[in-house]
């Protein structure tokens, strides 16, 4: 029997500080929460509780945040044998949500360990890997360009999440020439994801900005989540187009990572058709939103809303 596929997420670890409503406070004391958060992290946790092999190749702090992290990583099953231990700080995004729950952020990494790749501490990767990367790890010098460099050499297939922050980039032209390159090393075997709104603030409305990089960078598979609106994915065979579970909403932190995960299990792991796929990843979304930050759901959570959805 062939060994299970590894999943090898790479990226950034972080806490999310989100106003603790319970504990107001006043001018002088105000109660925060710290999540364990991270786009990347979030994947990597959100595979791991699904079942699969999940591996964590990040950069994570040994100070008291980082200890929370790594703690994180380890409790939800996640190998940390890929992971680089630092002494620079743990990054900090503090977190605002609107009236509908829809999260933004103000980062603070200035110096922090996320950022710092050194080539000698990347591994080498097989094909028979599957290696996964997103968010902030593609845009934020210096790791941004020996993470690009080492990724040219990579064998394994290759899934982005683009994850736009527009809040550390704010000029969409600067944004998509950073995220150019990456676009290229996904190639034909490769899965770009990214949010409607991810692709309008770089390119315009989602659908044709989807086309056209396929044409442009041949690719293979590109995946839009669009929020209420479900998810779609293009190939070579077209569009493929799924509705969103109805969820109970409390935030949207973690949403699209968790998406992703679920959908890299059905289409990489389980090997199921792309709808279903589609459908595996929207469900575990609608999940994590019912809850505060990214708590993924296990298989059987997955399993047990689908069951009781129909779509």
């Amino acid at each position: 029997m062939a060994a299970e596929r590894r999943f090898v997420v790479c990226g950034e670890t972080l806490i999310d500080l989100v106003r603790d409503e319970d504990r107001p406070g006043d001018t002088f004391s105000t109660g925060w929460s710290a999540l364990s958060a991270g786009s990347p992290m979030n994947t990597a946790v959100a595979l791991s509780m699904l079942g699969a092999d999940s591996h964590f190749l990040g950069r994570i702090s040994t100070d008291e945040f980082g200890r929370q992290l790594r703690g994180h990583l380890e409790k939800a099953g996640v190998g940390l044998d890929l992971a680089v231990s630092s002494d620079q700080v743990t990054s900090l995004a503090v977190v605002s949500l609107d009236e509908r729950g829809k999260a933004s952020y103000a980062f603070h990494f200035d110096q922090t360990a996320n950022f710092g790749w050194q080539p000698d501490e990347l591994p080498a990767l097989v094909p028979e890997d599957w290696m996964h990367i997103g968010s902030l790890a593609l845009i934020v010098p210096p790791g941004a360009g020996v993470l690009l460099e080492w990724l040219r050499s990579v064998t394994a297939p290759i899934s982005i999440d683009i994850n736009v922050r527009s809040s550390v980039v704010t000029d969409p032209a600067d944004y998509w020439h950073r995220i150019t390159g990456w676009l290229q090393v996904a190639g034909p075997t490769g899965v770009i994801k990214a949010s409607d709104d991810d692709v309008r603030f770089l390119a315009g409305d989602w659908q044709p900005a989807a086309e056209r990089w396929v044409s442009d960078f041949g690719l293979g598979m590109v995946v839009i989540t669009r929020g209420e609106d479900g998810a779609s994915a293009l190939t070579g065979d077209g569009w493929t187009h799924i509705p969103a579970y109805p969820t109970e909403l409390v935030d949207t932190v973690g949403a699209g990572d968790t998406f992703m995960a679920g959908f890299l299990d059905g289409h990489v792991r389980l090997s199921l058709p792309l709808e279903e796929s589609l459908r595996r990843g929207a469900a575990a979304a609608a999940i994590v939103c019912a809850r505060q930050g990214a708590q993924p759901p296990t298989a059987a959570e997955i399993e047990e809303l689908q069951a009781r959805t129909d779509l």
